[in-house]
């Protein structure tokens, strides 16, 4: 007793020291930062150097506690808070999206922007606190009641206006007739990166998210010998994947996002175009910002929140999935509507990557019904053993319109336009050979089932009796 009770004495002394020795450091840190924003004003310091340099600051704050880490992120984020929203750059780059092929004429600051942007990343990524994700509904509610508030919170509301506008802007480079209107070097630069084509005929380990090959985030102005259709390639990719995880971090913070943003701007944003998108953008959408903005969204703004932003996911993807399964099945290729670039001669290296891309998306797809069907997202749903025998009278059933606010399954299936489309691809799922689709979609067959059971709803029971049955 007497050893544990010293052990847990000096365990309590030394967390108190590192406490006091990160407070103290605070001065000193914000001395260098001053010393690094005028190295950086006379261009003796890379934007990528400073970035680096300031996510060391946010690790030694994140262990001396949140006032600490508001203190550091104040100082940190002020500079980039006058230039990210000034009203002229916005004005110029990203009010349409020909005024984004503006930007990449002016290569410095189209680099500026991709650090900003990634530095936003690494801010949500390096403060704050650990969220469970066994339970979203119920870390949201915890840290609520407990007052908890995310350092990043209050930047939330200048940081993300100005991103989805940019994101917009991006997503229309895939859009008609606008798309046809680009210039060659521009057309050429939406097609993947050779580190992309690699990873997906697995000759390489796969790229980190959010990484930029062959840029790797130290670049401040076009490389010496780098064509700037590698370079405008290149950003795409690093903006768009740090753009959708910056979203996917900001959503796990809960309510502290959900209500400081009209949900309808960010909708917009990452679901006008999604119709043209090609496979591989349309899963970093949905695996780093549509499942976090599922699983993390409160109850009571499901319909403002996932029911608009579900419905024209399920819809496209169950078309192009259907599409690009059929052709794959009957005739070999998954016909996807990606870009691979000039790859003459190269025909069966195409037909892989197209499988792997129809592969991976069908897979993203089921995971996110794989989310919709999370115990802490369905509390409401009584077990088995409460409802008792199957064949009990229908008037001891409730309605399904009371598993509404307490199931996320509920409330999907209430909504008819994303509903079918997503019974659609449950079904089906049965019928493509991947067997990592089902087991992700099996978890909703279950959900589904279990709501059957619970439920008066006829047309669900005949959904689950006939057609789910069937395919299984």
């Amino acid at each position: 007793m007497y050893i544990c009770f010293t052990e847990c004495s000096s365990l309590s002394h030394l967390f108190s020291f590192r406490n006091l020795v990160a407070k103290s450091a605070l001065p000193m840190m914000q001395n260098i930062a001053d010393t690094m924003a005028y190295l950086q004003g006379e261009g003796r310091l890379l934007r990528a150097e400073h970035d680096h340099l300031c996510e060391a600051f946010l690790i030694m704050a994140s262990s001396s506690g949140i006032q600490q880490q508001q203190e550091v992120l104040a100082w940190l984020l002020e500079p980039l808070n006058k230039t990210w929203t000034q009203v002229e750059w916005q004005t110029a780059y990203l009010s349409d999206p020909s005024g984004l092929t503006d930007m990449f004429a002016d290569t410095q600051f189209m680099w500026s922007i991709y650090h900003t942007v990634t530095f936003f990343e690494k801010a949500l990524k390096r403060s704050g606190t650990k969220r469970s994700t066994t339970a979203p509904q119920a870390a949201i509610t915890t840290t609520t009641a407990t007052g908890y508030l995310h350092p990043m919170s209050s930047h939330l509301s200048w940081i993300l206006p100005p991103l989805l506008r940019l994101l917009r802007c991006i997503h229309a480079l895939w859009a008609e007739p606008f798309a046809q209107s680009l210039t060659g070097e521009i057309k050429a630069a939406k097609s993947m990166t050779i580190s992309e084509q690699a990873s997906l005929l697995g000759e390489t380990s796969k790229p980190t998210k959010g990484q930029v090959a062959p840029a790797d985030g130290l670049l401040d102005v076009q490389r010496e010998g780098e064509s700037k259709e590698n370079n405008i390639r290149n950003w795409l990719r690093g903006v768009r994947d740090s753009g959708y995880n910056l979203i996917g971090l900001a959503a796990t913070l809960g309510e502290a996002f959900f209500r400081c943003i009209d949900g309808s701007s960010v909708i917009l944003a990452l679901m006008e175009n999604v119709q043209v998108m090609e496979f591989r953008h349309l899963r970093q959408l949905m695996h780093l910002a549509v499942v976090p903005l599922v699983k993390y969204c409160p109850a009571e703004l499901w319909q403002i929140w996932t029911a608009n932003l579900l419905q024209p996911i399920f819809v496209h993807c169950q078309q192009a999935l259907d599409y690009s399964w059929s052709s794959l099945l009957r005739e070999g290729r998954a016909k996807v509507p990606d870009s691979f670039g000039n790859l003459s001669g190269s025909e069966l290296k195409v037909e892989v990557m197209e499988e792997k891309l129809l592969r991976d998306l069908t897979r993203e797809v089921c995971s996110v019904l794989w989310v919709l069907a999370l115990p802490g997202l369905n509390s409401g749903l009584p077990s088995l053993e409460q409802l008792g025998p199957v064949n009990r009278i229908d008037s001891s059933l409730k309605s399904l319109e009371s598993f509404a606010s307490s199931s996320l399954t509920g409330f999907l299936m209430l909504n008819v336009g994303t509903a079918l489309p997503a019974l659609r691809i449950t079904v089906e799922v049965f019928s493509w050979t991947d067997s990592e689709a089902v087991t992700k979609v099996i978890p909703f067959c279950g959900a589904l089932i279990h709501l059957a059971v619970a439920t008066n709803r006829a047309e669900l029971r005949q959904f689950v009796g006939n057609d789910l049955f069937s395919s299984i």
